[in-house]
């Protein structure tokens, strides 16, 4: 009988896997931040579908026994452009927009409280953008006011917020602890200064560390550092010496993303020589001296490019199978819905994901005229929400009962997963997964190709598979 863990399997300091099965598993997925993946969503689906999805749990959860919520604000302005990025922005010194923004920005949370109801139970709160850092202290105050009087904030509630090193200093973390922040994420990326050169993104490592030390003296509970690998005039031996400066540093959380060029999707990336790049043997040198570096200094693997040290709470999430996926990537609470604000938001209400408009203008103009500013989303169907269990309890539990399965859905694995379940015993022979006929258990190495694992799940890659879209697994 197979032995179903209660917690993802851990990895010892030694990465398990070769630099043949890095090399032969370095193809595009998705990251499985939701299922279907945003990729589906279509614009059939629109401001009335996410009003209706709104009402329907206010009419069928009161806030006084509702699930909490959690709750993400997309801040997109930027001060300069960073060539890699592939995120919704918009590049202005002109700070006088942000006042413009926060004016339809609480326009649409009030939209939002009038089909919800004032008072929902909120559990976690996520900054993100674009760099949220671009609204001085006073605007930032005026939004987290807002968002206090719409929402019943829980007593522990996560508050976390993306930091731009470059455009916060010692007083501004102050002014962020103020305000209940208890979270900060860094967007380091590589401290190699040919590389911040290559990118557009110059931050001294030294001002790097000033921030993070101040950020713990100020009684920040986790501290994230971002960083990627396979971005232009990376080696190995430069990547090494960052990794050497994130270590010294010890941020809670480390992310570490593959850098994916789709100049054709991403305009921005165009500024970015190809020949620049790192070739595939030098990225899968970066990946592997990357794991190697993190184990070896007793941060704990997460899954995908997550990492924590021991007391973090999302390293006791993965012990005691408590982790969770949503649109911000690895999370400690519970699976709950979604409330996205802001352009280009993407949220989750029941059975149903949805995403705001990306530009400015369209985001705007619906506000004003009283409308959500959803242009696109999916309302899943009971396949969709199967797989999507299947899926999260791979991505997040490194596990799958089916009995468990069985006894949620009303089926039978065996037959309704034949096709993918005969896919999953390849897997099986090169070591990646346990299976038998109880259920499939992720093994320590197949823990680190836990996306194309998932991929076996996902009904869209079968009909159509566009891998184009993704980043790399690795």
């Amino acid at each position: 009988m197979l032995v179903i863990p209660t917690a993802p399997p851990s990895a010892s300091a030694e990465v398990p896997l070769s630099d043949d099965v890095l090399r032969r598993f370095d193809t595009p997925g998705p990251r499985y931040t939701s299922y279907p993946t945003a990729d589906r969503f279509v614009d059939t689906f629109g401001a009335a579908d996410a009003d209706l999805a709104l009402s329907r749990r206010a009419a069928h959860m009161p806030a006084s026994d509702t699930e909490p919520l959690s709750v993400y604000v997309h801040i997109p302005f930027c001060e300069s452009l960073c060539y890699y990025c592939a995120c919704n922005k918009v590049i202005t010194k002109h700070h006088e927009r942000a006042a413009e923004y926060l004016d339809v920005l609480e326009a649409e949370l009030e939209l939002v409280v009038a089909r919800l109801g004032r008072g929902q139970p909120v559990a976690q709160l996520h900054f993100g953008g674009g760099s949220p850092t671009f609204l001085s202290d006073g605007e930032l105050k005026r939004l987290v006011r807002a968002l206090q009087a719409a929402f019943s904030f829980s007593a522990d509630v996560e508050m976390s917020i993306e930091v731009d090193p470059r455009t916060v200093t010692p007083e501004r973390l102050h002014a962020l602890r103020l305000l209940g922040f208890n979270r900060l994420s860094f967007g380091v990326q590589d401290f190699d200064p040919d590389v911040q050169q290559a990118v557009h993104r110059v931050q001294p490592y030294e001002s790097v560390r000033l921030l993070m030390d101040c950020a713990r003296n100020l009684g920040f509970t986790s501290i994230n550092a971002d960083l990627i690998y396979g971005l232009p005039k990376q080696t190995p031996a430069s990547f090494a010496r960052t990794l050497e400066q994130i270590g010294e540093l010890r941020p809670d959380r480390i992310a570490l993303y593959a850098y994916a060029h789709l100049p054709t999707r991403f305009k921005p990336q165009r500024r970015i020589l190809a020949e620049d790049l790192p070739g595939p043997a030098q990225r899968t040198q970066m990946l592997g001296a990357a794991i190697r570096s993190f184990l070896s200094r007793s941060y704990e693997y997460i899954g995908m490019d997550h990492f924590a040290i021991a007391d973090d709470a999302l390293a006791a999430a993965k012990r005691e199978g408590r982790l969770q996926r949503n649109f911000q990537g690895y999370s400690t609470h519970k699976d709950c819905d979604l409330i996205a604000l802001g352009t280009s938001a993407i949220g989750r209400v029941g059975t149903t994901y949805y995403q705001n408009a990306k530009t400015l203008p369209e985001y705007c103009d619906a506000v004003r005229n009283g409308r959500l500013p959803v242009v696109r989303g999916v309302s899943l169907t009971d396949d969709d929400v199967l797989r999507r269990r299947v899926i999260m309890d791979l991505m997040c539990q490194g596990r799958l009962d089916f009995k468990a399965v069985e006894g949620a859905f009303g089926i039978g694995m065996q037959r309704y997963f034949a096709k993918e379940l005969q896919r999953l015993a390849s897997l099986a022979e090169q070591g990646l997964v346990d299976l038998d006929a109880t259920g499939v258990v992720v093994t320590p190495k197949g823990w680190y190709l836990v996306r194309a694992i998932a991929m076996v799940f996902d009904k869209y890659l079968q009909i159509e598979a566009r891998p184009e879209r993704f980043s790399r697994v690795l």
